[in-house]
């Protein structure tokens, strides 16, 4: 049985509502206002410009990345390696653009902005290539792919990438110099961080519906996604499509990673995937995985990221506390979709006995249904 749009949604708002009452037992716990706290997080983004425009600042990366995300999921294939996938697009693009700093910013931007998004294909082709024809599993590979990527950016920060003017000052501290100032990122706000990187992830999100849904290729690997056999048993090359959807899910993730650097550090350093790589898996999923879907997903989560930091403030909990309400989100709405696929075991855990219509052979006469209590 399948399950309407609006029992999706009331799914996904009860698993919400879900992590914030277990929230709010932690919080009562370490003697915090749980109200207090929960309005600093949910009202605060939206409270004044600040808020509304650095939750779209944050919630560029994260649609970025949950686009991705959209692509391999429906291709059939599980990406957990978005945050390596943003490291690697950030490190390549950052590379390309202070080996050629001289050249103009309106050929090098666009460049730079190519070469994140092959940094974190080529890096997202590696757990494809082992899926597709050696049958590794892909979440596995993956999540070790992350932890690679993070030590050798670690590596690279701190050595031949570092600053010149870390080693002068004798601080060490692991980023690179600052990328030219001409392939900044423009700030659509002044005295803002949202930048056109939010631009650009929205037309990402345009092009990525049209591509799954209005394509042939998009087709292909939505069917392989649906049923590989029946996909191969149509001439479609299943091996094919798992890569494919691989190089385009790391590609977007190395995408958001050189849109971050671009558009709000200006230079890459330790730590620039901040988790986004993890919470763009759940905004996808809460945007039921589709591109369009994705846009309002990734703006919840983002106020959510903003809203938490404003909590931490509010009611000087410790961060991990904050980490935990924030895993917790991620737990609820990711095991709410099973419950979305099964409605039938929603159904039994709430209790609900669902009526069987007899067979068009039945003893009921008009078709109607039999009678709740026995006569």
């Amino acid at each position: 049985m399948k399950t309407s749009f609006k029992a999706q949604i009331i799914t996904l708002l009860i698993a919400v509502l879900g992590a914030l009452a277990v929230g709010a037992v932690l919080l009562l716990i370490v003697h915090a206002n749980p109200f207090r706290a929960y309005e600093a997080m949910l009202f605060g983004p939206f409270s004044d410009l600040y808020g509304l425009t650095e939750t779209a600042a944050k919630a560029t990366p994260l649609l970025l990345v949950g686009l991705g995300i959209v692509i391999a999921f429906r291709s059939g294939i599980l990406n957990i390696g978005a945050e390596g996938q943003m490291m690697m697009g950030a490190l390549a693009g950052t590379v390309v653009a202070l080996n050629l700093q001289r050249m103009p910013g309106i050929l090098l931007l666009p460049l730079t902005l190519l070469a994140g998004f092959a940094g974190g294909a080529i890096y997202g082709a590696i757990p494809g290539s082992l899926k597709a024809y050696f049958k590794v599993n892909e979440i596995l590979s993956t999540i070790m792919l992350n932890a690679i990527a993070q030590q050798f950016m670690v590596y690279l920060l701190r050595g031949p990438l570092i600053d010149p003017t870390e080693i002068s000052y004798g601080t060490g501290f692991p980023q690179t110099q600052q990328l030219p100032e001409s392939i900044w990122l423009v700030r659509l706000i002044p005295q803002t961080r949202l930048h056109l990187g939010f631009v650009i992830a929205i037309l990402m999100a345009i092009l990525v519906y049209i591509f799954l849904w209005r394509t042939v290729i998009g087709y292909r690997l939505r069917a392989v996604g649906a049923g590989p056999q029946a996909a191969r048993a149509a001439g479609i090359n299943v091996e094919t499509g798992l890569l494919s959807a691989m190089v385009l899910s790391g590609g977007f993730a190395g995408l958001a990673g050189i849109v971050e650097v671009l558009g709000i550090h200006h230079r890459l350093l330790d730590g620039i995937s901040a988790g986004y790589g993890f919470t763009g898996i759940v905004a996808a999923l809460f945007g039921r995985l589709h591109p369009l879907g994705v846009i309002p997903a990734a703006f919840l989560f983002g106020a959510l990221m903003l809203g938490a930091d404003m909590m931490q403030r509010a009611v000087a909990i410790p961060a991990a506390i904050v980490q935990t309400i924030q895993g917790l989100m991620v737990l609820f709405v990711v095991g709410s979709d099973i419950f979305i696929r099964k409605p039938d075991w929603a159904r039994q855990l709430l209790g609900i006995k669902l009526l069987k219509k007899k067979s068009a052979m039945g003893s009921y006469p008009n078709n109607q249904s039999p009678p709740l209590v026995p006569k």
